[in-house]
């Protein structure tokens, strides 16, 4: 059977942090939490179920906090944990049963990751599978019988175990707040970060929050070697943002700049909801029912769906999901 430790990082968690630890405690051998600035009991919580509480001074990054908690890791295997979420007793029993028919070649193990609509900020779907469970050292092996290589790709296992994520509130505005002060560092954000950004805006973004964004994403367009995709979802955020600011010829410049080739259902929306706010409703339903049925979402699937549908109600068109209501 293999050990796992558990690491967590901690901020003013003492609604939530026994229920996960009372889920989790059972299958870990070792447990280890560190609280980055807690005000609350969160920490006198965490000595309840272990004597590896440790204080990390804040950097601004949550991976330099992961990668403290799992520097202290001493076990073969270490499970990353968030505070608000847990395991229910079947999933539980999978974990227990992982422990012991875990293969030694298998380097990281994924698990179904469930939040409900409500408190879903970024994507598009309830469950997805995340990385929870990883090898603390890794075995590097040659492969290829010829000009042979490292694999450095891990080994990876796709379990049916499911992570109940039930937090007390929406964690959007922290999020986007430390999205923005990333992206306005110098360093390059990443593609997968980058998209994340745009998803949080479009999915949980207060209007705001998207202005507040502007200087970010268009640093995109200025930056050399970025995907077709990263410069249209800058084009959504910034067409979004310029719309609320009302600074019609940079809002136009973005959508219709998309609009010319292959559209998304986000600039689609945001031209409808702009001929809409003007009163021309039938310039606006042209718009929403591109939305609709001409295009695709990039970042937040509603924009294809339900969005323009409502849309086209509010501009007296009715729509077969409309029909009857």
């Amino acid at each position: 059977m293999v050990s796992i430790s558990l690491c967590m990082i901690v901020k003013n968690e003492e609604k939530v942090l026994a229920r996960c630890l009372d889920s989790l405690a059972p299958v870990m051998d070792e447990i280890i939490i560190v609280d980055t600035g807690s005000t609350d009991s969160t920490k006198e919580i965490a000595k309840r179920y272990t004597s590896q509480v440790y204080d990390f001074a804040w950097t601004g990054s949550f991976a330099d906090a992961r990668n403290y908690a799992a520097s202290k890791a001493t076990k073969e295997y270490i499970y990353t944990a968030d505070a608000d979420e847990f395991v229910d007793r079947e999933n539980q029993e999978k974990l227990l049963q992982l422990k012991s028919i875990l293969l030694p070649e298998i380097e990281m193990v994924q698990m179904l990751y469930c939040t409900n609509g409500e408190n879903n900020t970024v994507y598009n779907f309830e469950k997805e599978y995340r990385p929870k469970l990883y090898r603390r050292l890794r075995k590097f092996v040659w492969i290829d019988p010829i000009h042979e290589t490292l694999r450095t790709d891990p080994v990876v296992y796709d379990s049916q175990i499911e992570i109940q994520h039930c937090p007390e509130g929406n964690h959007a505005k922290r999020d986007l707040e430390a999205l923005c002060c990333a992206g306005m560092r110098k360093e390059r954000f990443s593609k997968k970060l980058h998209h994340m950004y745009a998803m949080e805006l479009y999915i949980s973004g207060k209007e705001q929050d998207f202005v507040d964004a502007i200087p970010v994403f268009e640093k995109t367009l200025e930056e050399d070697g970025r995907s077709m995709e990263e410069v249209k979802e800058a084009m959504c955020v910034l067409a979004r943002a310029y719309r609320i600011e009302n600074n019609l010829p940079k809002f136009f410049g973005f959508a219709l700049k998309d609009a010319v080739t292959a559209s998304c259902a986000e600039i689609c929306c945001e031209l409808g909801k702009y001929y809409e706010s003007e009163g021309d409703l039938a310039e606006a339903a042209l718009w929403y029912q591109n939305a609709a049925t001409e295009t695709e979402s990039i970042l937040d699937i509603r924009t294809s769906q339900e969005i323009p549908r409502e849309g086209l109600k509010r501009c007296g068109i009715e729509t077969e999901d409309t029909h009857g209501e």
